[in-house]
């Protein structure tokens, strides 16, 4: 029986968005998840002119030209160092948020956005276009620490009531990292021989005001009671973070959690592919993940200028078309944190990849055929965008959302561990492998995307449940008849809402 419904007992209260929970995720979400975002495109404007300072730097050092098929390796390094330092970010998330916390491993996450930073922006004065190199696998490890943390951080300081909206907001500041990188990619602002790097060292900016203002807010309630036991700092901190002193409802069912984590203790990565009570979970998070970065969405943003200029676009207008795809990108994705407390997490998921793999069979027609119709060159850029706001409304944010809520505290970090690795290396892949697909197969590359949207669409549709309003341990339990386990909860007094049949322990 709801709460709203039990005889006796106060009707259920709803979180709000205080000032500190709004602060915090606004802060959070700008010093780290903004950075990722900025740091996927910021490189794609100024190309041209960071490979002409490569073959400058090595005539001064060799007396010669570097041969062109060097120069593409340095270049495909360049970009490609920066997901494999994001694969080896995501592997150091659970040590380092079970050791400093959540706010704890943003604030030394810093140290992997300001260093690369400075490395990028000396890189022309000391003339080596190898600082640019090792400075992007560096910030790398900021982005994949950044990605699986935040989402992690703010799913626990949310009432779960708004753990959604929240949830979106990291994936929101990467559109928008994505969308300043672009604006100031245009020639006359920073794009151009003068002024890239300093487009490449003012990533450090905003990790260094989430370096001065983060220590300010609370640490995860959820990582202090349970991991930490210290409960009364974790009281204090809920008080800040829901404006009223009666936080009692909360902290019981954090102290329920505990209860039924108890026998399981905190899971590695190995334990945690080990768990039955988890391998749904796991294996979902893992599809999501595949799918999110498997549907082609790097490859719009990596190679958008290629695929707008195969689609007619003149060369001097590419750069405005592409600063308007990301316009529609952080336009969409605002949209997703005001739609998916009502929507839920599954229905935008299924629209989401529903809207992309449409979009990529359309796009493909229409690259095929812009040369024997006038007008299908805008059919072309009208489905990348429309492939743009299907992304952006499920795919991009909602794995995020719903790898924080399908695990409980103790699995949580080996969880966010493996979902970030596949995340980082899908994405690596698809910058490695893309140009040589849309070189052999030219538009039908995008029927491959096609394929794994629907395939990831088939998979949330039979197995992926809706997980909106629902605490930690009520998901938990919606699993548990997939993975044909009961869930212990503890041996005192359970909330009515909460009794199950007892269980040994997993």
């Amino acid at each position: 029986m709801d709460e709203k419904e039990t005889w006796g007992k106060p009707v259920e209260r709803r979180g709000r968005l205080t000032a500190v929970l709004a602060l915090a995720t606004l802060i959070s979400a700008f010093g780290s998840s903004f950075q990722y975002g900025y740091n996927v495109a910021v490189i794609n404007s100024p190309a041209p002119f960071m490979q002409q300072f490569y073959n400058t730097t090595y005539v001064e050092r060799n007396g010669q030209p570097m041969e062109e098929n060097f120069l593409t390796l340095l270049w495909s390094l360049s970009v490609s160092m920066y997901p494999l330092g994001g694969f080896f970010g995501s592997l150091m998330v659970a040590p380092l948020v079970n050791k400093l916390g959540r706010k704890g491993t943003l604030l030394f996450n810093n140290v992997f956005s300001i260093v690369p930073a400075v490395m990028m922006g000396v890189s022309e004065i000391a003339k080596s276009y190898e600082i640019v190199i090792v400075a992007r696998f560096i910030v790398g490890i900021c982005a994949g620490l950044s990605s699986n943390v935040v989402p992690m951080y703010l799913g626990e300081l949310a009432p779960k009531n708004l753990r959604g909206a929240l949830g979106i907001i990291p994936q929101l500041f990467i559109t928008i990292g994505i969308l300043c990188a672009q604006v100031l990619g245009i020639r006359h602002i920073l794009g151009n021989s003068t002024g890239w790097t300093l487009m490449l060292g003012l990533t450090g900016i905003p990790a260094v005001l989430e370096l001065l203002l983060l220590p300010f807010f609370p640490e995860s309630p959820r990582y202090m009671l349970i991991q930490r036991g210290d409960e009364e700092t974790a009281q204090r901190a809920l008080q800040r973070l829901r404006g009223w002193e009666d936080v009692e409802e909360e902290l019981s069912e954090m102290r329920l959690e505990d209860q039924s984590e108890k026998a399981e203790g905190r899971l590695s990565v190995l334990n945690l592919l080990s768990q039955p009570s988890l391998r749904w979970q796991l294996v979902s998070i893992v599809v999501m993940n595949m799918g999110q970065q498997l549907s082609g969405v790097n490859a719009i943003y990596y190679y958008a200028d290629s695929i707008y200029a195969s689609a007619g676009v003149k060369q001097n207008d590419i750069q405005y078309v592409t600063v308007g795809t990301g316009a529609v990108n952080v336009f969409m994705t605002i949209a997703a944190v005001f739609i998916v407390e009502a929507s839920g997490r599954r229905l935008l998921l299924l629209i989401g990849f529903g809207i992309c793999c449409t979009a990529c069979v359309l796009l493909t027609a229409a690259l095929s055929l812009q040369n024997s119709v006038f007008w299908m060159p805008y059919i072309s850029i009208i489905c990348v965008i429309i492939y743009v706001v299907g992304h952006a409304i499920g795919p991009s944010p909602i794995p995020y959302v719903v790898t924080t809520e399908m695990f409980r505290q103790s699995a949580r970090p080996a969880a966010f561990m493996v979902a970030g690795s596949v995340h980082w290396l899908s994405n690596f892949t698809v910058g490695l492998v893309f140009p040589f697909m849309e070189r052999g197969l030219g538009p039908y590359s995008f029927i491959i995307f096609s394929v794994i949207c629907l395939l990831t669409l088939v998979y949330i549709w039979l197995v992926v449940p809706e997980t909106k309003n629902k605490t930690f341990l009520e998901i938990c339990q919606m699993f548990a008849s997939r993975n044909n386990v009961e869930i212990k909860l503890g041996d005192g007094d359970l909330p009515l809402k909460e009794k199950r049949p007892r269980a040994t322990a997993l």
